[in-house]
């Protein structure tokens, strides 16, 4: 390596280097694993590398500034002591561990979701117990941090040398220390202004290629301090007259009467036709189930046997798409029926994430009991505060006693106990007269993929696809028993995914991995058959509530889809950043720094290209999130009994 002057500068320069051949070496590998995906030129790949240098240098500049001050303003006497230069050393090594364990961190955080650390992993820093128990359950991670630690003392070793001479060589004057503390500072500055989360590494493209040329670290940190991002600062925008009048286009309804002050209000009154139906509502929210998986969408392995029975008899939408990439953003939209807007979902907005009108408040108005149960610790995703504060009554784990749970693993109970603890809440409820409505999460089908033994004929922990047959097995149960229950005549169950198993693709918003199934069955009410036109996560709620014949003020952005017949078709669907809208052939994109742009053909060739205000699809999507952002932020979602109970509906 060059041969430094001062004993400071040889001695950050080394932990430095290592650092960046941890990251030349990361990147190399990620790259490596999905080189096909990528589509790497060698102009491309010069840049990649061009850029991740930018970003890894970004990083380092971040990461090393407190030791460079210190080394910078360290007194002479305190440097020379023996036990220090010791300390120093150790120093080396703890930090190579930390590369170390960093870069095996990014691994599986790529394989699990094919990107650099993100919002994800943010999230996950805040849950840590539950991801900790998941790592531990999934990867034999003590022997691996003994791996780690052992390679990490012998890199220090085999540099101890070149360490031992820098700590020897004569030091930086501490008058010319100063003006170095300024460069360092002028630096920092100037890394803030110019390199962010998405510069230089830009917009559109491929998406493998953009996010090999991040810095997993950088995007870490990026990610924690932009965790919400405020549409108007950031985002493409239209007049509000404009989006008022888009807006009320796409959920108006002829059975619906608009009553909202503010032009950008979409309340409305909803006057559904007929006497309402005095209906249970069981809705079985299952993690991670990507339509693909079913034998009825294609998937030839016979892991859904119980679906695919069920899809027989049942309506069924087969061109139904997932709002978002997580559990928070699928339960933002079946509860709430809002899009997905940048930054956290409301879900985990503390202290903004109640008092919204509800699919609970809706139906727990018309005298239903509205309880969410959960089969882990509802602490998680803070859905416990969203659920208890917007009309649930809740039942989780942690209210459940170990002798009712056959088996727990790091998510929370098996499905099969979650089904066993709503079955109980829906046979006393019936017992006492009173309508149910129980929207449940499941979360047997998540990594580490375990379930109880014996019950299907792939082996407990053995992956993805044993998890989703057990998943499937426990549905099945639960249709099982419910058939024998007084109360099952009368009973709609509505089966859907909170998201995908996996989202990752060559575009920001690769709209079939948003692919998901939505069944709705009650066989004395419900005729069989097939939906297809495209729809939204968002359009549940009011279709549900269309299906019980209920009069009510609504503030959703969905629709009843069995109404809307001359509605414009959508699906809302996004990542933290990404906003995207699907009319079921092209796909409109909004990206902060204001960007626009539409896939062509998204579900085919998918042909990328930049767009403007004046695209009749680009200006749908900037009418959805940008009144979503409206109405959250002025209260128009909110919650008014009053309203509801005074205003005169129609129940005939």
């Amino acid at each position: 390596m060059p041969r430094l002057r001062y004993a400071q500068l040889r001695y950050l320069s080394t932990i430095l280097l290592v650092w960046l051949v941890v990251f030349f070496l990361t990147r190399s590998v990620l790259l490596i694993s999905h080189l096909g995906d990528a589509g790497i030129t060698p102009v491309n790949l010069l840049g990649l590398y061009g850029v991740g240098l930018v970003y890894d240098l970004s990083f380092l500049l971040y990461a090393a500034a407190p030791m460079t001050l210190y080394l910078l303003l360290c007194p002479a006497w305190l440097w020379q002591r023996h036990w220090h230069q010791r300390l120093l050393i150790g120093v080396v090594a703890v930090s190579i561990f930390v590369m170390l364990f960093t870069a095996v961190a990014e691994w599986l955080f790529w394989d699990e979701f094919g990107v650099r650390f993100n919002f994800i992993a943010v999230d996950y820093l805040v849950y840590s117990k539950e991801v900790v128990d998941n790592i531990l359950e999934s990867y034999p991670i003590y022997p691996l941090l003994a791996l780690l630690a052992a390679l990490a003392i012998g890199l220090t070793f085999a540099l101890r040398r070149v360490l031992l001479d820098a700590l020897q060589a004569p030091r930086l004057p501490f008058k010319r220390a100063v003006p170095g503390v300024m460069l360092l500072a002028v630096l920092v500055g100037l890394c803030l202004v110019v390199v962010g989360q998405d510069a230089p590494r830009g917009l559109g493209g491929n998406t493998y290629q953009r996010e090999l040329a991040s810095n997993g670290p950088y995007q870490f940190f990026a990610a924690f301090r932009n965790n919400e991002l405020d549409y108007r600062q950031f985002y493409a925008t239209l007049p509000d007259q404009a989006v008022a009048s888009l807006l009320r286009e796409e959920v108006a309804e002829s059975n619906a009467r608009f009553i909202g002050s503010d032009p950008e209000d979409i309340r409305r009154v909803i006057d559904n036709p007929g006497k309402p139906k005095p209906l249970n509502v069981v809705l079985v929210t299952i993690e991670s189930l990507s339509a693909k998986y079913l034998g009825s969408f294609g998937d030839s392995r016979g892991l859904t046997p119980n679906l695919d029975e069920l899809r027989k008899h049942s309506l069924v939408f087969t061109n139904f798409y997932a709002t978002g990439t997580r559990t928070d953003r699928g339960l933002e939209a079946i509860t709430l029926s809002m899009p997905p807007t940048p930054g956290r979902s409301i879900v985990k907005r503390i202290g903004r994430e109640s008092g919204y009108a509800s699919l609970g408040q809706q139906l727990s108005a018309k005298g239903y009991d509205s309880v969410f149960i959960y089969g882990g610790r509802g602490y998680f995703d803070n859905m416990n505060a969203f659920f208890g504060g917007n009309g649930y009554r809740i039942v989780d784990q942690s209210s459940v006693a170990d002798t009712d749970m056959s088996f727990q693993n790091a998510w929370g109970m098996a499905d099969e106990d979650l089904y066993r603890q709503a079955m109980k809440v829906a046979d006393a409820d019936h017992a006492s007269g009173k309508r149910f409505f129980l929207q449940l999460m499941t979360t047997s089908n998540h990594r580490p993929y375990t379930y109880p033994d014996g019950r299907i004929d792939i082996k407990s922990g053995d992956g993805r696809e044993g998890a989703v047959k057990y998943t499937d097995y426990a549905i099945g149960q639960l249709l099982a028993e419910a058939r024998s229950k007084p109360w099952f005549d009368d009973t709609l169950f509505v089966i859907v995914a909170d998201h995908t198993a996996g989202s990752a693709g060559r575009e920001d918003l690769p709209v079939a991995n948003y692919h998901i199934p939505l069944f709705i069955y009650a066989p004395r009410y419900i005729e069989p058959g097939e939906y297809a036109e495209v729809a939204s996560q968002i359009d549940v709620a009011p279709t549900l509530l269309g299906l019980l014949n209920l009069d009510y003020i609504s503030t959703f952005f969905g629709r009843n889809l069995l109404r809307a017949e001359h509605a414009p078709r959508r699906a809302l669907l996004g990542n933290y950043q990404h906003l995207g809208l699907f009319d079921g052939q092209n796909l409109a994109i909004l990206s902060p720094r204001r960007g626009m742009r539409r896939h062509d053909d998204a579900l085919g060739l998918s042909h990328e290209s930049r767009s403007d205000g004046s695209d009749p699809l680009l200006r749908r999507d900037i009418a959805y999130y940008q009144g979503a952002s409206h109405a959250f932020s002025k209260g128009l979602m909110a919650w008014h009994l009053e309203a509801q109970s005074s205003q005169q509906l129609s129940e005939r």
